[in-house]
């Protein structure tokens, strides 16, 4: 009886936004690992067989060590002297994180807001892609600017990238106290186009964003991130991990109340008691999601749907299976497990 009543006081577990950055870690770590049992061994195969693909140079050739099909004939007309090619395997995987911390980011109305689903969807990508050799970097799209971390690899560069995204400055933060921008004025678009020029090699590029940023204002016309997003779907295998709050897809009947914009900061009140512009509201954002589902198509970007009122580590193990699947099935398994 005494241990009943000592079970039923007990306060229930903190959430996300309860805790410190460290314990915050501690706790996407161990949910991280525990959903992901299974799923986070195993070497991943490259994207073509042999020593590797990726060209790293040309040396001169060395009779009885060197196979002729390696030889560098361009470079060995130019010297005069025969030369073959060297590559480096690739096995190991640089993975590029694009993780939007912009204004409309720090909306939520559930457990988490968008901004720390982002970050829990960024620690499981860690996860999944961390491995002898691999790296990660990150471009950050703050309210001041773009910050960029180098790609390094290592359990400690994973841990320092998420603590660093847990207290990156918001909107109402004083400007003195936040970090100096490397780039003023950078949207989405801008963005990825930085991440374009730092992912030299072949990899992984995941973009995390509500993809709210440079939807055109009719229907039909392109974002102004789909351009150099398909420019890294060309060379890269891209995942789009679309972050949403329901509130964003359907208002609630609460009465009045006041929308504000968190990227222009303009405000409008509502009667939310109107039950066809409920409905309107409803069409109009179903409409744009599914408008940002098609870029993300048109792009060749793998996409991954996430909600900050839904359980993200069983969506995130669902979509890993059945990308899984469907590499299985076609024969051919993509380097980048985490995609």
């Amino acid at each position: 009886m005494g241990r009943r009543s000592t079970r039923a006081s007990l306060a229930p577990d903190p959430t996300l936004t309860d805790l410190t950055p460290d314990q915050r870690l501690r706790q996407l770590e161990l949910t991280v690992t525990r959903r992901l049992d299974g799923l986070l061994q195993g070497e991943r195969r490259g994207l073509l067989p042999g020593p590797g693909s990726e060209p790293a140079g040309s040396r001169e050739y060395r009779p009885g060590e060197d196979e002729v099909r390696r030889m560098d004939w361009s470079v060995t007309a130019r010297t005069a002297v025969a030369h073959v090619r060297e590559v480096d395997a690739d096995r190991e995987l640089t993975t590029w994180l694009l993780v939007d911390a912009s204004p409309s980011m720090e909306y939520g109305t559930a457990e988490l807001d968008k901004r720390e689903l982002a970050v829990a969807a960024v620690a499981t990508i860690g996860f999944l892609t961390a491995g002898p050799g691999n790296r990660l970097g990150a471009q950050v799209l703050t309210p001041y600017g773009l910050h960029r971390v180098p790609a390094r690899g290592g359990r400690n560069h994973l841990f320092g990238l998420l603590r660093a995204l847990l207290a990156a400055p918001r909107s109402g933060d004083d400007t003195e106290a936040a970090p100096r921008a490397v780039t003023d004025g950078a949207d989405l678009a801008d963005a990825l186009a930085a991440v374009h020029r730092v992912a030299n090699r072949r990899g992984l590029v995941v973009v995390v964003s509500d993809f709210l940023d440079g939807l055109p204002d009719e229907p039909g016309l392109p974002a102004r991130w789909e351009r150099p997003l398909r420019r890294l779907a060309v060379r890269h295998q891209v995942l789009a991990v679309e972050i949403t709050d329901p509130r964003e897809l359907e208002l609630p009947d609460v009465g009045l109340i006041t929308l504000a914009d968190p990227e222009t900061g303009g405000c409008r009140e509502v009667w939310t008691g109107d039950r066809r512009l409920r409905e309107r509201y409803a069409a109009a954002a179903a409409a744009q999601r599914d408008e940002v589902r098609h870029s993300l198509r048109r792009c060749g970007a793998t996409h991954l749907a996430l909600r900050t009122d839904r359980d993200w580590a069983v969506d995130i193990v669902r979509h890993v299976h059945a990308q899984r699947r469907l590499a299985t099935a076609s024969g051919s398994p993509r380097r980048g497990g985490a995609a």
